[in-house]
């Protein structure tokens, strides 16, 4: 049996500790190539001396002395790498079959488009590569042959709904629309007046996913949702008029695709990314991932309700950037990112990161562009104007 290859970006982060684990259970089918922590590098230490991957890369020279040190002091042989194009170098290394893509964030974007430019499978968790590059990033892929297969729940799902030989265009398909499922967050019947003293503590806690703090705040907001819309409309070259957003709170029903003939089929199981991840690495097989069976007995009821956008600016802005284009969507995810590490930080409210990424996309954008570096230096000028706009929240 040929053992998958794999480099794990952002293995210290949930979905990487997730994708781990089920390449754990499977030892005779995967190998770990390398493995990318930034910070933590307590965490990547026990990692490395557990998969004893080739590489490890941390952010900077400083990480990288502190974590050498941890494994000469356990005698494991790991090299350990750092800055930025060390993660792009172990995303496109010969040797590497398969990149989990799960950087968090605009930093997961160029080690992303440098497996594709290689050809890799590319196992994307990383949902900011396709809002800030959508198009370059499928025109890469498609001509290089990389194969994307998506790890958010909500694309795995509509992925494993698809008809087996989908490759866009839904008319010939009989697909009338692509339905995303949303928990709704912590703050789903909370008293919108309530609303302007939420503290990151509660907006960290979500109700079903074990997830990072970033991506919390974005479920709470339900821009997670819009930037998964966008995510969308790329994967599945779907227009998004045919995109639909229904909240779905018990978090089983993961999405869902509409059929022309009023079919409805929807993919389901408990809310752990360790099933998405372990259908996309298995492939064409279904391998055992770690996650219970779905009890039905235990369910007392699934519900779904629409999306309020005076609950959730953040959704409608998203719906906007997505139906503007351009650069729109590299606009929204930087100003998200900016206005969301203010919250966590205290600087702003909770209700201000809708205000601040409205006063970004009202600044204008570019129609978009064809290659990283204008997209990165587009990333930095909307960051520049969220972090005005955060100053002037700050100081009321």
């Amino acid at each position: 049996m040929t053992q998958q290859v794999l480099t794990i970006l952002g293995s210290t982060g949930s979905i990487g500790e997730s994708t781990l684990d089920v390449v754990a259970r499977h030892p005779e089918k995967f190998r770990i190539f390398a493995l990318a922590g930034n910070k933590q590098i307590q965490k990547l230490a026990e990692q490395c001396k557990r998969f004893n991957p080739q590489f490890a890369v941390v952010a900077d020279a400083e990480h990288a002395a502190a974590l050498e040190q941890l494994l000469e002091s356990a005698d494991c042989r790991t090299e350990v790498l750092y800055g930025v194009q060390s993660l792009s170098d172990v995303a496109s290394a010969d040797e590497v079959t398969g990149v989990m893509a799960a950087i968090v964030g605009a930093a997961g974007l160029p080690s992303a488009l440098a497996a594709a430019q290689k050809g890799k499978t590319i196992y994307l968790a990383n949902k900011e590569t396709l809002v800030i590059s959508g198009a370059l990033f499928m025109e890469t892929a498609h001509a290089n042959g990389a194969r994307i297969l998506p790890i958010d729940s909500e694309h795995n799902a509509i992925y494993q709904v698809l008809p087996r030989d989908y490759a866009g265009g839904l008319d010939q398909h009989g697909i009338e629309s692509i339905i995303l499922t949303a928990s709704g967050g912590p703050f789903l019947d909370t008293d919108l007046n309530e609303f302007n003293h939420i503290t990151p503590a509660q907006a960290v806690k979500h109700p079903n996913w074990s997830m990072g703090q970033k991506i919390s705040v974005d479920s709470a907001t339900m821009m997670n949702k819009g930037l998964e819309l966008i995510e969308a409309h790329w994967l599945f070259h779907c227009p998004p008029e045919k995109l639909e957003v229904t909240i779905h709170p018990q978090s089983v029903i993961h999405s869902m695709v509409r059929y022309r003939d009023g079919s409805v089929l929807a993919q389901m199981g408990n809310p752990d990314m360790r099933t998405p991840i372990a259908y996309c690495l298995g492939l064409p097989d279904r391998i055992e991932s770690g996650v219970p069976a779905l009890d039905f007995g235990t369910l007392s009821a699934l519900t779904f309700r629409q999306p309020d956008f005076q609950r959730f600016p953040c959704l409608k802005l998203a719906y906007d950037a997505m139906k503007s284009g351009g650069g729109a969507p590299c606009v929204l995810n930087a100003a998200n990112e900016e206005a969301v590490a203010a919250f966590l930080s205290g600087r702003i409210r909770f209700t201000d990161i809708a205000r601040v990424v409205a006063h970004c996309l009202e600044q204008g954008f570019s129609d978009g562009f064809s290659d990283i570096e204008n997209l990165l230096e587009q990333d930095k000028q909307a960051r520049a104007q969220a972090q005005k706009g955060i100053a002037a929240l700050a100081g009321k």
